[in-house]
């Protein structure tokens, strides 16, 4: 299996946008080029999430929010030194520090402007063999854009708390069977959102469809929070990338890719809903779609939005990857497409006698 030339671009424009959290307007503007033609409105909420509505011809139909996040871990600049070198701010981002040295870096500018450079590293034969070990905290490295003074910095346009990524270009592994990309975590959510619209373009539901990407998942669920409490929906599926912990022949632990849907029993911020794993596992049966057992320490925005309201019916529909916080995150082709198939299966089946279903279970 390999991507068409036209998907290859989806998924390539979508995980190369910069959208570091708390500055994703770039992703959005992009999802919403994608969305236009396929929905009958956009809205946003005020932090600044995007939704696709496609309305159901059916009176009083269920609204369904299917949501991802735009947001990708990453550093803002910090400080400009007179020699025209940066340093990181010393807000988290969500990456393992010891990735981070010699990697090449993008900063994007409050006017737009992508400005390149690298994080310095020291040669390891001017260190003392005690530095050799001590490991490098990120408010101790330089980032070098080529300047020689702040007023060069300056005259590029780069000004503090500009964002800054590391690169990691997108490619096709072993004949396109694998992918290779910085940002999985979440755009995988955020391509397959697109995807499944406008394979839904023709198709009436038996719900009211939105369909999106929140900002600030990174920094707390904030956008989960005000897109719930925008859309007020009576059932959420949450598409969110999580990590594999299969490398190394690891046999041990969960998430193993080419392994399928992950059927996420409990997070760092849900406890999932019995009969929705179970619903999510016969959907995959039904469509031949492989699945897997999964825990995780972390969580997802899942973890805001069925706390949200009166409490939301919440389902994740995620896959993994390998070394997602990094620059070369790594998915399945296949566990991608499983996952597409049944998240538009199951699109097609919500109407509101299984949302009421599901509703009298947890009483």
């Amino acid at each position: 299996m390999k991507l068409t030339p036209a998907r290859k671009k989806i998924f390539e424009t979508i995980t190369q946008a910069i959208g570091v959290m708390g500055d994703e307007k770039e992703v959005a503007q992009i999802l919403k080029s994608y969305y236009e033609g396929y929905c009958d409105e956009i809205i946003y909420d005020n932090l600044g999430s995007i939704y696709a509505v496609k309305k159901s011809k059916i009176k009083d139909a269920p609204k369904v929010m299917v949501a991802a996040h735009m947001d990708e871990v990453g550093f803002k600049v910090g400080e400009i030194l007179k020699d025209g070198t940066l340093k990181f701010s010393e807000t988290s981002s969500g990456i393992w520090e010891q990735t981070v040295m010699s990697q090449r870096i993008t900063i994007l500018t409050k006017d737009g402007k992508k400005i390149k450079g690298v994080v310095d590293a020291i040669p390891p034969h001017t260190l003392t063999p005690e530095l050799r070990l001590k490991p490098m905290k990120t408010k101790n490295m330089i980032v070098d854009i080529g300047c020689k003074s702040r007023k060069e910095v300056e005259d590029l346009g780069v000004n503090i708390f500009d964002s800054i990524v590391i690169d990691g270009p997108f490619v096709e592994l072993n004949d396109g069977s694998r992918l290779l990309s910085k940002a999985f975590d979440n755009r995988y959510g955020c391509i397959l959102g697109v995807e499944v619209l406008k394979a839904l373009k023709n198709v009436e539901l038996p719900c009211d469809l939105y369909i999106g990407a929140d900002v600030q998942e990174e920094a707390g669920l904030r956008g989960a929070i005000t897109a719930t409490n925008m859309i007020k929906p009576d059932f959420a599926i949450v598409l969110d990338c999580s990590p594999a912990t299969d490398m190394g022949d690891n046999k041990e632990g969960f998430g193993y890719l080419g392994g399928g849907v992950l059927n996420r029993f409990v997070d760092g911020a849900m406890i999932a809903f019995p009969e929705l794993l179970k619903w999510q596992r016969k959907m995959c049966d039904k469509n031949k779609v492989k699945y897997q057992y999964f825990l995780s320490l972390g969580g997802t925005d899942a973890g805001a939005i069925h706390r949200s309201l009166d409490g939301v019916l919440t389902l994740t529909h995620c896959i993994c990857a390998r070394n997602i916080h990094t620059s070369g995150s790594i998915i399945d082709l296949n566990d991608y497409e499983g996952a597409k198939k049944v998240l538009i299966s199951m699109l097609k089946n919500l109407d509101s006698k299984l949302i009421t279903k599901f509703k009298n279970e947890r009483r």
